[in-house]
């Protein structure tokens, strides 16, 4: 028979190689005792209770069994229905196909027993056997079982496999002495039983699935790495006092959505009222966040710390006022009070939430009182008291209240000293519904009010610190249950699924040494990695007050109403869409359009719209006649039709875009126009002409007029005027003409002057044709518009003939005389935005922009900054920015060859590097001039101001000819000058930072270099992460490169002891020759000599020092202490390439195991700048 899932586990025995066998033949009839009864059929308890026993942590409905005999099997139809039976009030049948479903098996399947369609919502979660037998043997069976959730789409279930034709037809099934099929009948039992699914989603495929439909509620879209962002804002969300004082920051008057505050309502709004899941785009965008923060998941707690602030940023001055810190805030106190006096220290502090340890607690009551746990201060460890000296004492924390919501954050993620890496503990944790938190309070703490919480949200990380996902199981009302909300999803949830299966610890049966596969991991594991990594607690009597009823958390009238205008704008534009193909975009030209504009060309078809020079864009439908489109435009610009006629605009091949023609053909379609005369845009582009109408209501066109010559070919063509005006430094269009072709260009003057209102007698005029941008070409005035080419579209510039001395007046302002190189100004001009390099604060004259012209020297660049801050200018110097961070890149060198194009350029980049901004710049005013900076070398100096823990960068500038010396006097100043928080005015330095990005520019405990610490200023420069020379103070810094890595230290007291006593070795001198103590180089690295990295070091090393101790010398000299000295394992590495580390223990002796004086003190420990959990930016919100 066929045993589906039936398992022989067999113990493994110790077998003898001889040992007594006793060989029973088969005539040998064996005990009634040693054999097992077979089971029948027949007795369907006792095959139920063999083959389909009942499913764990799951609850029956209701059970039953049906037996169908199938006789006639060889004349059946391809298709057969057995009788319908009731099981869980739900009617089932036997669907069977005798001669196989497309195979060569016999298929049966338990179907839905309602006809051809059951109810739209119906469904039965159910467990099920089918049983082939021979009712004249009921011993001969075949057995197969499944689980399927039954609905409407999906109303059978079962096996197309279930048995081989030829297996139950032939004359002996499975060794027995008839078939299963005998006399073509057999029979059929269908075990059914039916379970009950409190969440609706057992065995779900989540097809179709509606979650409004389902809860009432809606999830979060995942944007890529956003679970973790999902999970705590369904947790604010439903705490709905919260949700309440987001509604009550005013926001109508927001004019977008970067407001973050704005933000956040519009997505409450939307999970309140939407049917389906609502994208947090939006409010990542309000955020500041981009691609980076969306796709890396960021720790719960510190985004939670981050968005309370905000939002209590926002809620200031409004009535939400403190709403958050009434809700949220606690206070506990931090104390150290005396034993055997009267005396106590302590401080209360406010928090948002608790951090509690997981590791080496078992519950949340174990972790309440690890974090209260009282140390005593005794022996060395004595507690200073002022009055009464020292004391023992003892030093805790205590709670003095909590707040109204709890959070709790549980210590999942903790760094593994022996792994050396950040690991997530999977260990059983549990945590109660109900939780008193009255015995971690002060004795003397307000208790009026019982500290009882009621479990409200638990937040769940599946997964480990690499790979994982994050949801959360949440009670929306104090009276409902909970809801698992994960990501867009949102289904109901047992209290056994939120609880208990978040706790942690190892699975129950793991059947196996591998434990059970994680599905975001990939790798087994006999400890659950689903547990829970944030609760929120309410307090009981305050549940009234944080859970308010959605009728008490309305959201603000205005959301509403612009989110219905933007879904009525969202619907216009997807009808728009759908009706593009029937419309197009035409482009009308005027002459106030030209008259407005200052540019090459007519106008600027891509100006920006509502603007003077920007033409108007209509959208038409294709079968829009010309005269339509005429009078359309026309009541637009509050003109008489009749005075209008439209200008088909084309490219010319010179790159310009001119009238051609007039459109003449009213009847025509704006489609057909703009295949037949235009050229190929995706706008059609015209320019709208206007004139004056005659006594008959006739335009006056000027191209209507007949040659006075009677010649033909002195047709009128239309030219464009534009004016340049050297005073006020513009060049605008004045309007159009019509002249004839054969006149001449010195015809064009009269009516110039008229139209300029000038006299003829005191005014000459200077004329160019623009035929391009960069083609402004002078015009003869005794040749004919032919001669000169000219035709219908062109323009032609004027401008008066100026005096020497106007020429020379405008040249001395940097203004432009002559018209032509005006216009190479426009082609050549671009807006430049300026930021002061080392001054934060936005003012005009740190942030400001300036239109200036591409081929302008350094000079003339720096005046124009100069004049605008009120600076000299030769005290500017420039910095290029990195387009990606905004941030300066490197100093522009000023050249005489060198112009603004040069400056913002940014030539050539190659995979991995930064591009460079084309239109910002950085500058910042030196202390000295950039002459003098000429003289001067850039160095880069490390400062070491507290062992090597501390580093401060400085950019120094020192006299080429000058000397390492002279670089410590400059040091001397510039740390001085932080340590005293002196504003320093710059000389060419950049931001000074720490090794961890921090500016140094502020109040710090750096020491200061007094005058007589001079003498014991080191200066060493480093190569490869190994220090390589110290450099003495007469050492001339022009041999020097300037990205040369070199660092500044106070030479420790012991080096300077064992100097001035005469203990240490001369410099160059043999082990062997010298056994005095030395001083040599230490590095750091990571396992491998050549992955070095920290800050390399001198050290001394004493004769006859047992490494134990040098030990705590290295600790004072590096100020590595504790756990993270006993991680670093200590080598003596020699200088060659591919030498070996050779590392110590603490009986050895340093000195002796010193082979050149060449050698290095090796401290091998992990890189942690260069750690996984470390690499990720902060984060943060906007």
């Amino acid at each position: 028979m066929d045993q589906i899932g039936n398992d022989m586990l067999v113990e493994p025995q110790d077998y003898e190689e001889k040992q007594d066998v006793a060989i029973i033949s088969p005539d040998d009839p064996l005990e009634d005792a040693d054999q097992e009864p077979e089971i029948r059929a027949d007795n369907f308890e006792e095959i139920q209770a063999k083959f389909m026993a009942e499913l764990p942590d799951q609850e029956t409905e209701s059970e039953a069994h049906h037996t169908w005999h199938i006789q006639g099997w060889r004349q059946l139809t391809r298709r057969e229905h057995g009788p319908v039976f009731e099981c869980g009030k739900h009617p089932w049948r036997i669907l069977f196909f005798p001669y196989g479903n497309n195979v060569d098996c016999a298929s049966f399947y338990l179907e839905q027993g309602f006809g051809d369609k059951p109810p739209d919502d119906w469904c039965a979660c159910v467990q099920f056997m089918l049983v082939m037998w021979n009712p004249n043997d009921p011993t001969i069976y075949l057995t197969h079982t499944a689980n399927h959730r039954f609905t409407a789409e999906e109303g059978d279930w079962g096996f197309t496999r279930f048995a081989e034709l030829r297996r139950i037809f032939a004359a002996s099934f499975d060794n027995k002495e008839r078939p299963m099929v005998e006399n073509e009948s057999v029979m059929v039992t269908a075990y059914v039983r039916v379970l009950k699914d409190p969440t609706g989603v057992l065995w779900h495929n989540f097809i179709n699935y509606d979650s409004k439909k389902e809860t009432g509620m809606v999830g979060l879209k995942n944007q890529g790495a956003t679970c973790y962002l999902n999970s705590l804002l369904q947790s604010l969300y439903f705490t709905t006092a919260f949700r309440k004082a987001v509604y009550q920051i005013p926001t109508e008057q927001e004019p977008d959505r970067a407001n973050s505050a704005y933000a956040l309502q519009r997505l409450f709004y939307r999970l309140q009222r939407d049917a389906t899941a609502v994208s947090t785009t939006e409010l990542t965008l309000s955020f500041g966040w981009e691609s980076k923060q969306i796709f890396e998941q960021q720790d719960v707690q510190e985004l939670s710390r981050i968005l309370m602030e905000r939002m209590e940023e926002r809620m200031k001055g409004t009535e939400a006022e403190n709403a958050l810190a009434k809700m949220f805030v606690g206070k506990m106190k931090t104390y150290i009070s005396c034993i055997n006096v009267d005396y106590e220290s302590s401080r209360i502090e406010d928090f948002w939430d608790i951090q509690l340890n997981v590791r080496g607690n078992k519950s949340l009551d174990d972790s309440f009182r690890d974090y209260i746990q009282v140390e005593t201060m005794e022996g060395e460890n004595k507690y200073f008291a002022e009055g009464y000296g020292l004391q023992d004492a003892k030093k805790g924390v205590i709670f003095e209240a909590f707040p109204q919501v709890l959070h709790l954050q549980l210590k999942r993620f903790e760094y593994d000293w022996e792994r050396d890496a950040l690991m997530k503990i999977n260990d059983r944790y549990e945590f109660p519904e109900v939780f008193d938190a009255s015995p971690y309070l002060d004795e003397k703490a307000d208790k009026s009010e019982p500290y009882i919480y009621r479990l409200h949200g638990i937040l769940v990380h599946s997964g480990d610190l690499n790979a994982g996902h994050y949801y959360a199981f949440i009670k929306p009302t104090k009276d409902s249950g909970y809801y698992r909300f994960d990501d867009d999803r949102v289904t109901r949830a047992t209290k056994k699924e939120s609880l208990d299966d978040n706790f942690g610890g190892e699975y129950a049966n793991t059947n196996g040494v591998n434990g059970v596969r994680n599905p975001y991991t990939r790798t087994f594991s006999n400890k659950k990695s689903n547990n829970a990594y944030m609760l929120v607690y309410i307090r009981e009597s305050r549940q009234d007050d944080v859970l308010r009823t959605e009728e008490d958390v309305e959201p603000p009238s205005h959301l509403e109403r612009k989110l219905a205008e933007e879904r009525a704008l969202i619907e216009k534009r997807r009808r728009e869409r759908e009706e593009a193909h029937l419309y197009m975009n035409v482009q009308v030209a005027t002459e106030d359009n030209f008259r407005a504009y200052q540019g090459f060309d007519i106008v600027q078809w891509s100006a920006e719209s509502n603007t003077p020079p920007a033409p108007r864009s209509y959208k038409i439908l294709k079968t829009t006649t010309l005269e339509d489109l005429t009078q359309t435009v026309a009541e637009d610009l509050q003109l008489d039709p009749r005075g209008c006629r439209p200008w088909v605009m084309v490219n010319r091949q010179n790159g310009t875009v001119r009238p051609d023609q007039p459109l003449m053909y009213p009847v025509m379609t704006v489609e057909e126009a703009a295949q037949k005369f235009s050229t190929k845009n995706s706008v059609f582009r015209i320019w709208m002409e206007t004139t004056e109408l005659d006594e008959e209501g006739k335009p006056k066109w000027g191209d209507a007029t007949t040659p006075t010559d009677g010649q033909q070919a002195n047709r009128q063509i239309i030219l464009f005027l534009k004016h340049y005006d050297p005073e006020k430094q513009s060049l605008h269009g004045v309007g159009h003409v019509y002249m004839g072709w054969q006149q001449k260009v010195a015809e064009l003057a009269p009516t110039i002057l008229e139209m300029m209102g000038w006299s003829s007698t005191t005014c000459t005029l200077r004329l160019w044709e623009e035929i391009k941008q960069n083609m402004i070409e002078p015009m003869k005035a005794k040749i004919t518009l032919a001669a000169s080419e000219i035709q219908d579209g062109d323009i032609i510039c004027f401008q008066r003939t100026l005096s020497d001395k106007e020429i020379q007046s405008i040249q001395s302002t940097g203004g432009y005389a002559d018209a032509r190189e005006f216009y190479d100004y426009l082609l050549n001009r671009v807006v430049i935005h300026f930021r002061h390099k080392t001054v934060p604060e936005e003012n005009e004259k740190t942030y400001f922009d300036l239109v200036l012209s591409k081929k302008m020297t350094y000079d003339q660049v720096a005046a124009k900054v100069a004049e605008h801050i009120e600076e000299s200018p030769d005290h500017i110097r420039f910095y290029t920015v990195n387009a990606t961070t905004g941030k300066p890149k490197t100093a522009v060198k000023r050249m005489p060859a060198s112009t603004l194009s040069s400056m913002v350029s940014s030539g050539y980049t190659n995979y991995g590097t930064q591009a460079q901004a084309t239109d910002s710049l950085y500058f910042e005013v030196l202390e000295l001039s950039l002459a003098e900076i000429e003289t001067r070398k850039t160095l880069r100096v490390t400062w070491l101001s507290d062992g090597i823990q501390k580093e401060e960068q400085f950019d120094l500038l020192v006299p080429k000819q000058g000397t390492i010396h002279d670089l410590i006097l400059l040091l001397q100043k510039r740390v001085n000058a932080v340590a005293a928080n002196t504003p320093v005015t710059s000389t060419g330095s950049s931001p000074n930072l720490s090794a961890n990005g921090t500016s140094t520019n502020t109040p710090a405990p750096a020491q200061i270099i007094p005058d007589d610490a001079l003498p014991y200023i080191r200066i060493y420069e480093v190569s490869s992460g190994k220090g390589s020379k110290v450099l003495s103070g007469s050492y001339s810094v022009a041999g020097l490169n300037e990205w040369i890595q070199l660092y500044a230290e106070r030479i420790p007291e012991e080096e300077v002891a064992a100097k001035e006593h005469g203990e240490l070795a001369e410099h160059g001198m043999g082990i062997e020759e010298d056994r005095r103590d030395r001083v040599i180089w230490a590095m750091h690295f990571d396992k491998e000599i050549s992955k070095a990295h920290g800050v390399p070091f001198c050290f001394l090393v004493k004769q006859g020092e047992l490494f134990a101790d040098t030990k705590e010398r290295l600790s004072k000299r590096t100020g590595i202490k504790g756990k993270q000295l006993e991680k670093i394992k200590f080598a003596v590495v020699s200088r060659g390439a591919y030498s070996r580390p050779d590392y110590l223990e603490d009986d050895d002796i340093l000195a002796e195991k010193l082979t050149f004086p060449e050698d290095l003190l090796g401290l091998d420990h992990r890189n942690t700048k260069s750690s996984q959990w470390n690499r990720n930016e902060s984060i943060f919100i906007r």
